[in-house]
């Protein structure tokens, strides 16, 4: 018999709204998640702080970890503290990108679920099946479970610096170019390709592209929230992170290991490298659109709005395929000699100046 449905591993709750934190316990009780309140707490020694004192009264039977940073020592840290405490029902990772990284991880380590409330909208990480955590040799991805509900709370989301929100932008409008190169890699190479897990991930792309609303609008936040949620689920359904994963984060990478200590938000960096990208296939009236998306909502599109010079642009594209051997994109496909990227750069800028 032919198998006719297939089952996505997903978060059972999603709840993105203004005021959500508030009803926090009460979801996990309704969800079944957590009805005595048993829950480890993972937050930061700022925000964080903030947040416990908001919430310690409505969750009286928390237990709060401070965690001090976005590593793999820290999360094997909060997995040993956890399990050296007492039975918790699941942990709750209530912060930004790393917190949320950190608490996956040693939730997985310690088999407990795990609830990403979330702080900002800067990545996409918050949904999806990995934990990005800084290593001895530089940075790992691990695969980590799904969480298993998703909190964003829209008014918290506005309170965090907006650059934070812009970074998300950028990540999503960069699932479309991820895609791209997705089926450009099925075209030449035969690699495999879920056709599901590329349609979550270009629509959610597509809908923070084309949305008409601003960082300031409900509307627009919830969308975007929704687009980052969708394309964590969309990396679960493909079992990689290939449906959100392309030549612009190649790109991105490249800055983070050449210049680590001048690199920008992952999303700013990724949104230039996706228009970047989109241009190098010939695509130039969307990378026309990306670049006008992205100057609307106050996003760099040249390397100088970065602060990078066009020589350190065109190293990073030339280094780029190195950091993700096996990874095929429009630039291992092209694979551009110095000469012809530093071309290419001087016919993107021209395109999106006019």
């Amino acid at each position: 018999m032919p198998v006719l449905t297939r089952l996505i591993p997903s978060p059972v709750v999603v709840d993105i709204r203004a005021g959500a934190l508030d009803d926090l316990a009460g979801l996990l009780a309704d969800q079944r998640i957590s009805g005595s309140g048993n829950l480890a707490i993972a937050i930061s020694g700022g925000s964080g702080q903030a947040l416990r004192e908001r919430l310690a009264s409505v969750l009286p039977g928390a237990d709060w970890y401070e965690v001090c940073d976005g590593t793999i020592d820290s999360a094997v840290q909060l997995a040993d503290d956890i399990k050296g405490k007492r039975r918790y029902d699941a942990v709750v990772g209530l912060g930004g990108g790393k917190i949320i990284d950190v608490a996956k991880y040693a939730a997985a380590r310690v088999g407990l679920p795990m609830v990403a409330v979330a702080t900002n909208l800067a990545h996409d990480g918050l949904c999806s099946p990995v934990s990005t955590l800084d290593n001895d040799n530089g940075r790992g991805s691990y695969g980590v479970p799904t969480p298993i509900a998703v909190v964003i709370d829209l008014d918290v989301v506005r309170g965090a610096p907006v650059r934070y929100i812009r970074s998300g932008i950028g990540d999503a409008i960069s699932n479309i170019s991820c895609v791209a190169d997705w089926e450009l890699s099925h075209r030449v190479t035969g690699e495999s390709i879920d056709g599901l897990a590329a349609a979550m991930a270009r629509q959610a792309g597509e809908a923070v592209l084309r949305h008409p609303g601003g960082i300031g609008d409900d509307a627009f936040l919830t969308v975007l929230a929704e687009g980052l949620v969708l394309t964590g689920i969309s990396m679960s359904v493909a079992g990689d992170s290939r449906p959100a994963s392309g030549a612009c984060h190649e790109i991105n990478h490249a800055f983070d290991l050449l210049y680590p200590r001048r690199s920008a938000p992952h999303g700013e960096q990724v949104g230039l490298g996706a228009a970047f990208a989109m241009h190098l296939r010939g695509a130039h009236d969307e990378a026309g659109l990306f670049a006008t998306v992205l100057r609307r909502h106050g996003l760099p599109v040249l390397p100088e709005d970065l602060g990078f010079t066009v020589d350190e642009f065109v190293r990073a594209v030339e280094y780029a395929p190195q950091t993700r051997p096996g990874r095929f994109t429009i630039l291992e496909h092209l694979d551009l000699t110095t000469d012809q990227i530093r071309d290419a750069y001087a016919d993107y800028a021209k395109t999106i100046r006019s």
